[in-house]
């Protein structure tokens, strides 16, 4: 996968005048999607640090219950306490890993920053075991810095 070709792109979505964050998120999300074969689904949480819960945000893929996490829990909780991403090549290996789908194989979360505080993350679910890569981690960096612009 060659992620420099999807980096202009993910600028042009999120620097589009007059649209709503919100839609901007969900139209990233969906390009993502649609753009890596692997991701399966895709959407940000967003903390709650007061309450030390994540909530869900724009995403795109099968529905999940998991709008509310709790700090610490599963691999969205863990990321909002440790500030690291945390790529899971095996969900079924993970013991603190919250099932949304038999489906789901793997995972990648890294944590978005503003003015160096962690406000949330962006999840990746893939249906491939161990798809993610360092590149993987590198462009989900990249797309954070642009989404922290927003804020």
């Amino acid at each position: 996968m060659n992620f420099e070709n999807l980096k202009p792109q993910v600028t042009a979505i999120l620097s589009e005048a007059n649209i709503e964050r919100e839609v901007k998120l969900k139209a990233l999300c969906q390009f993502l999607f649609d753009h890596v074969d692997y991701y399966n689904w895709v959407g940000f949480y967003f903390a709650d640090h007061e309450n030390k819960t994540l909530h869900l945000g724009p995403y795109v893929g099968a529905e999940t219950d998991h709008t509310v996490i709790p700090f610490g829990k599963g691999i969205c909780g863990q990321v909002a306490e440790s500030n690291a991403n945390f790529v899971v090549p095996d969900v079924a290996a993970q013991d603190n890993y919250i099932a949304c789908s038999f489906t789901v194989k793997s995972e990648i979360v890294v944590p978005l920053f503003v003015n160096g505080k962690n406000i949330g993350q962006i999840d990746i679910d893939s249906h491939v075991l161990n798809p993610f890569s360092t590149a993987d981690e590198r462009f989900l960096e990249f797309v954070n810095e642009e989404v922290a612009k927003l804020f």
